[in-house]
């Protein structure tokens, strides 16, 4: 399988080669040159199995230059329940991603029971493995540089400390993380590990990021490779979960494998229910994906309006969901070249537009027409309505979420269809956001005991201006 460029002008590679360049050469995106698909008889042959097999099987469908028997040993290492440990009382650590049962056909996928507590480490793990074997056979070294709202960050370095011919430097919206997601990042005294607090948003963050991997002499000269959801290996390793939601969640049902199912993503970055979208394309029976985003609702306001608006820092809500505090969402080219056809001089068109700061409007063009056909549906959630769903929750379940899956449920709730099961996207556990739970239920979340007092211990990170050149010599001058 070859992968090729959003944008079209860069030579179709193999997944190894993409997996440790991160941008196409041409800025865009990478994405198979076609979806493999998953047959009716796959889908049964695959209901029963434990997660790393179902792993292996749709990692197979899309690596091709990785041997089977590697392949494999990469799943099983990755998908352990020693590496998943941090399940909620009662549920079956070998399960790995349990599914909770909110109300009759309403249920929460738990994805944050890996190290940082964080749905991003069911993808990172996997790419820590993944970097490491192939930095190996090749005899190579890489610089990771990436950007963080707030989980992607500590998921990235926990995956990759330690690991042979591994650098990263981490980028972070300095002072805007919840303290502990800080602490799970600049506690960590790991030689191969740096952060680099941003004076600014995430997207000035991610926007540095970009500069960085757009300058072809830099991004060789040190190797540069990426472990934000720009990396297809992140987007393909998350699809795996749509599976087993599926599975789980029609588990037991009369004609179970060709029962539709909706899924509701919280979304900043695309990247989450990016991976959604690819499992339908593969004929996962998806009816709905309910897209859920906070007051940063741009994503929201495209899939009502056909308005692609993205905004600048000063226009971006700091919120008690802040992983979710971005404005320019960097998946969404992955999308939108499929809904226009896979046409690159198309997605070339729109995001000549949106790179200078500017927006596209597809109202009125046959794509709009189209986009229904896709499955999406989108709602937004204020700090007054997570409170509000927290609460509630907890009235009802005993069950504490954090305060993006909060703003899921909330959406999910006014886009049920009937008969079909509804399956939210677990982003975090609580204590994350431990703040925001103290304000919506008058207590604190419970910790796993090794992350005691970690906002205690010493932090490591150094503060700069939201400018690229900085960044890139700090980079040089640390290689």
């Amino acid at each position: 399988m070859k992968y090729i460029s959003t944008r079209g002008h860069a030579v179709p590679q193999a997944f190894c080669d993409i997996l440790l360049g991160g941008l196409a050469p041409d800025g865009g995106l990478y994405l198979p040159e076609s979806y493999p698909q998953v047959s009716a008889a796959e889908l049964a042959e695959w209901r029963e199995l434990p997660y790393p097999a179902l792993a292996l099987k749709i990692l197979q469908k899309f690596v091709d230059d990785i041997p089977a028997c590697d392949l494999k040993t990469l799943a099983d290492r990755t998908y352990t329940a020693q590496t998943y440990k941090h399940c909620r009382p009662g549920r079956d650590a070998n399960d790995i991603t349990p599914l909770t049962q909110l109300a009759p056909g309403f249920h929460l996928l738990e994805l944050s029971n890996g190290p940082t507590l964080a749905f991003k480490d069911m993808a990172m793990q996997l790419l820590g493995n993944l970097f490491e074997y192939v930095l190996a056979r090749r005899g190579e070294t890489i610089n990771i540089l990436g950007a963080t709202s707030g989980d992607t960050g500590s998921a990235a370095e926990y995956a990759m400390r330690g690991k042979k011919g591994v650098r990263v430097f981490m980028l972070s919206p300095h002072g805007l993380m919840s303290p502990f997601q800080r602490a799970q990042m600049y506690s960590l005294q790991d030689a191969n590990i740096v952060n680099i607090a941003i004076k600014g948003m995430f997207d000035d963050c991610q926007d540095i990021v970009k500069a960085a991997f757009n300058d072809p002499a830099f991004k060789a000269r040190y190797k540069l490779g990426a472990v934000n959801s720009i990396n297809w290996a992140r987007i393909v390793a998350q699809v795996v979960y749509y599976f087993k939601g599926y599975f789980a969640a029609t588990n037991g049902m009369k004609n179970a494998n060709d029962r539709q199912i909706a899924f509701c993503v919280p979304s900043g970055n695309f990247g989450n229910i990016c991976a959604g979208h690819i499992a339908r394309m593969m004929g996962l029976p998806i009816a709905r994906l309910v897209l859920a985003t906070n007051e940063n609702d741009v994503l929201d306001e495209f899939f009502r309006t056909g308005v692609y608006r993205p905004r600048g820092t000063a226009d971006t809500y700091v919120t008690s969901s802040p992983s979710m505090d971005i404005s320019k969402a960097s998946n969404f080219e992955r999308f939108i070249f499929d809904l226009v056809g896979r046409d690159p001089a198309v997605v070339r068109e729109l995001w000549t537009g949106v790179d200078a700061g500017g927006s596209f409007d597809l109202r009125g063009t046959p794509y709009m027409e189209k986009l229904s056909g896709f499955g999406f549906v989108s709602g937004k959630s204020t700090h007054a309505d997570r409170l509000a769903t927290i609460r509630d929750v907890w009235k009802k379940q005993q069950l504490m979420i954090d305060t993006h899956t909060a703003d899921a449920v909330k959406v999910a709730r006014e886009h049920m269809l009937a008969g079909v099961p509804m399956v939210v996207l677990e982003t975090a556990q609580p204590v994350k956001f431990a703040e925001t739970i103290q304000a919506a239920l008058g207590r604190a979340p419970g910790r796993p005991q090794e992350l005691e007092g970690i906002e205690d211990l010493p932090q490591r990170v150094i503060v700069m201006d939201a400018d690229a050149e900085g960044v890139k010599a700090l980079v040089a001058q640390t290689c």
